[in-house]
């Protein structure tokens, strides 16, 4: 793996079993993918095309059923529990569709809790100031419970931002919001690749996948395109290629 590496996956499979009946189904295919330091990657393609199974393989959050996850020449998947615990914590951000905020905390201690966990600052400032810059209008005191939606997706993307990770991946981090909110998370996004983050990102908003440096199309747990420096032209074509009958 080179230096500039970020994300490599070798072939990877996932395969689920489906109820109790012993029976596995593969959602995704034999997928090889590199991401680089610096780089914004989009994913997107249909609902059930193995969007966010590709990427919770991608980010240590499952364990892949056949192939190889290099994460920052880390090979994550051969870590004991604590160790990988540890890695994702100071190396990679998680933005999750479902927030996954912890209740029982304030929206404060929601986004300092990884801080507190890895032992690392907090700047109260700085987060307020990020929290401003995210148009969040909630009382920081308040419990997630008692927030909108889209105010609990503001939490979930300051605890990250606020990180300082290497690698950051996020599954449709501006669904919740409105269009104004979502620019601002993309921007900021932007931000930390170009600072040499990297950034990989699921979105079903063909708009925003054609501002990032590459997009990658999946249908049926498949990479079936990967197209550099994007148009969304290029993007919706493609993607009604593979939703055309044969």
């Amino acid at each position: 793996m080179t230096k500039n590496k970020a994300i490599v996956l070798e072939n990877v499979t996932k395969s689920v079993e489906i109820g109790e009946s012993g029976k596995t189904m593969e959602i995704l295919h034999d997928i090889s993918l590199e991401a680089e330091k610096g780089e914004f990657l989009s994913i997107i393609g249909a609902s059930g095309s193995g969007k966010t199974s590709l990427l919770h393989c991608m980010s240590g959050l499952s364990i892949p059923t056949k192939g190889q996850v290099t994460i920052l020449d880390v090979h994550p998947y051969e870590l004991r529990a604590s160790k990988i615990a540890a890695f994702r914590r100071t190396k990679i951000g998680f933005i999750f569709q479902a927030y996954n905020l912890l209740p029982a905390l304030p929206a404060f201690e929601n986004i300092v809790l990884p801080l507190r966990l890895a032992g690392k600052k907090i700047d109260k400032q700085e987060i307020l100031s990020l929290l401003d810059q995210l148009k969040f209008h909630a009382d920081i005191t308040s419990f997630v419970d008692a927030l909108s939606g889209g105010e609990q997706q503001k939490i979930a993307i300051a605890r990250v931002l606020v990180a300082n990770c290497e690698v950051v991946f996020a599954d449709e981090p501006t669904g919740a919001l409105d269009s104004v909110s979502g620019k601002i998370v993309f921007d900021l996004l932007r931000y930390l690749a170009n600072q040499g983050v990297c950034v990989i990102m699921v979105t079903h908003d063909i708009e925003l996948a054609a501002n990032t440096d590459r997009a990658i199309i999946m249908k049926d747990g498949q990479l079936v395109h990967s197209i550099s420096k994007p148009f969304a032209t290029q993007l919706f074509e493609a993607m009604s290629e593979e939703t055309r009958p044969a």
